[in-house]
């Protein structure tokens, strides 16, 4: 799950899969199944902050994260990659392009990545319960049969073959889990984009995708056995959900050449429409003391169907002016064993009106407002109060500057940006035990505030200072809160909002000696932040440390690297519930993040 700028989702949903940030992979919409995010052969990540009201809509209330991979090209080039750490740690990897014809070129790769992962199951005797096994391959082929005419075609192949068990009763790294869950994923997609230079006035852009994905996911609820629990027992819950997902998507987009642009060259325009239709079926079963507790099948269908545009005006030889705006309309249907047949709809404008001007040829600056939205949704279970069962789309106002540009002769090259935003009928996710002796009475549910604010400001740098030493710097400021909001007899107005640090930032220092070695150190850290809106408990503060020395020539390279070098001990996730019998006190649970891990990784790339 990703967040942006404190907006995001951090759990697994219930109901229809709605995400605020947008995720992308080779023109491939996988928003809301971040893990298929393996990164062997990536060309670039591309992350769009704020809200893409105009060319993305309802999955970019946020932002977007788009990942490139190596194209095609018709010079030869292969890279090869060999990962070896500690917890099992291994992983290799292979890339091979070249040119097939005159008119046809391909990329293909492959990697695969295996870790025991970083828990102790003591029950069981096993360091492998929260294991990675994963796999991917890609191949794309770039067909140009003519010169006004290129066909791009990705297929993709993911394989996630995961554990989980990383929660324990103590908070360690340490579980007592006697049937360890399961995270996996297998995704098939396919995309084919066709760019056509019909015109000396346009080009037109055909985006055709498809994805499934069958994608299994479990735990064990109680984290225990029946040796753990004794006397107090028995207590064995486990929860089960197979979910198989598939989308197609459309988009067709038509931007002027400089020959095509409005009022004497003077503005450039896009128009374009775009189709997605997504099928969800979930099957969650939950077992009790060797019981079925719950069990439910559920079938979830969406179509988003939208226009948008946008004129980008060349109001002087230093200024622009970009208005671009977009209307999506959705229709979903929704059906369970126990919900009634749900078929919400809404449209939904969003866009944007963005100044940009140059100040000199090093030197720009831009101003913008945005409006961004994320589709209502529905809530299952129950227990949900019938005035709960539905909520309403989010709408998000997005103003912000920045400022960017290079200095010392090109050798500093940063940006600062300051953004506001104002969330209309923020959907904020929280729950609530119904009865304080049953573990299994957890109601999760998603509600409508009235209204919240996120605003900050971001500064990126990277200075080269010699050819032996670069820096890189990030810093980002956050401010939170949430207005109008009331969780049962808690009142949430003025608070923060959940998962959003007052601040994160980035230092990493790199040396190059110029005979090939180098070593590089990176650190990171973050404020603490709330857990959850349903409780008050906040995470720590943490600085994490990782460190690179290597060698490098003109086609090999060899490093070893560390991560959490100081073993530092932080949190990532955190629920405040009753799960002990036989006293069932309301207690803080956390999952401990990644403690240091050491490895060597080879790479040849020529």
């Amino acid at each position: 799950f990703f967040q942006i700028r404190g907006i995001g989702e951090r759990s697994q949903y219930e109901g229809a899969p709605n995400p605020s940030v947008g995720f992308i992979v080779d023109d491939i919409d996988f928003s809301g199944v971040g893990g298929i995010a393996t990164l062997f052969d990536i060309d670039r990540i591309e992350v769009l902050r704020g809200p893409q009201g105009t060319r993305y809509g309802a999955n970019a209330l946020a932002g977007l994260i788009y990942l490139r991979s190596t194209d095609p090209s018709h010079d030869y080039s292969a890279k090869a990659q060999l990962l070896m750490g500690s917890d099992g740690a291994r992983g290799a990897g292979l890339a091979v392009g070249n040119g097939l014809t005159e008119t046809a070129a391909f990329r293909a790769s492959f990697y695969q990545y295996q870790s025991n992962g970083f828990r102790e199951n003591a029950f069981l005797g096993r360091d492998d319960t929260n294991e990675r096994d994963e796999a991917a391959l890609r191949f794309k082929l770039r067909w140009q049969p003519t010169e006004r005419l290129t066909v791009d075609w990705t297929q993709m192949y993911v394989d996630l073959d995961n554990g989980y068990d990383a929660w324990a009763i103590d908070n360690s790294l340490t579980t007592q889990s006697d049937k360890p869950g399961r995270d996996e994923q297998t995704s098939h997609a396919t995309a084919i984009r066709v760019t056509w230079d019909g015109s000396k006035d346009w080009q037109l852009t055909s985006i055709t995708t498809h994805a499934r994905s069958d994608i299994f996911y479990s735990f064990d609820g109680d984290w225990g056995n029946p040796a753990f629990w004794g006397a107090n027992g028995p207590y064995d819950f486990t929860s089960a959900t197979q979910r198989d997902r598939s989308t197609w998507s459309q988009e067709i987009r038509v931007v002027s050449t400089p020959e095509g642009a409005l009022w004497d060259g003077k503005a450039d325009w896009l128009f374009g429409v775009y189709a997605l239709r997504l099928e969800e079926d979930n099957d969650q079963t939950d077992m009790f003391n060797g019981s079925v507790y719950t069990q439910l099948a559920s079938q979830y269908d969406a179509t988003n169907l939208a226009i948008f545009g946008q004129l980008d005006f060349a109001l002087s030889a230093a200024d622009t002016l970009s208005v671009g705006v977009r209307v999506e309309r959705r229709d979903a249907e929704y059906q369970d064993t126990e919900t009634p047949r749900l078929t919400p709809s809404e449209t939904m404008v969003g866009g944007h009106l963005t100044w940009s001007h140059l100040l000199d040829k090093h030197h720009s600056a831009y101003l913008t407002v945005a409006r961004g939205y994320k589709a209502g949704g529905f809530n299952l279970g129950a227990q949900i109060p019938d005035d709960r069962r539905q909520f309403d789309a989010e709408h998000l106002w997005n103003i912000e500057g920045g400022l960017r540009g290079y200095w010392l002769s090109g050798k500093l090259r940063a940006q600062i940006s300051a953004f506001y935003m104002a969330r209309k009928d923020q959907q904020v996710k929280t729950s609530f035990q119904d009865n304080p002796n049953d573990p299994l009475s957890f109601t999760f549910y998603t509600d409508n505030a009235a209204q919240g604010q996120n605003y900050g400001l971001e500064f990126e740098s990277h200075w080269r200072i010699n050819d032996h030493w670069q820096v890189t710097g990030n810093l980002g400021l956050l401010r939170t809160n949430i207005e109008d909001y009331v969780v049962g007899t808690r009142q949430l107005d003025g608070r923060e909002q959940a998962y959003a640090p007052k601040y994160n930032f980035a230092v990493g220092v790199r040396y190059e000696q110029g005979n090939g070695w180098y070593a590089q150190t990176d650190v990171t850290g973050q404020d603490g932040y709330y857990y959850s809106d349903s409780h008050d408990h906040r995470a720590k503060p943490y600085v994490l440390t990782n460190v690179k020395l290597g060698y490098t020539q003109d086609w090999w390279e060899i490093y070893l690297w560390g991560r959490n070098i100081f073993d530092k001990k932080y949190t990532v996730r955190g629920f405040f519930f009753a799960n002990e019998p036989p006293d069932w006190i309301d207690k803080l649970y956390t999952q401990q993040g990644d403690p240091a891990q050491w490895g060597v990784t080879f790479r040849v790339v020529y």
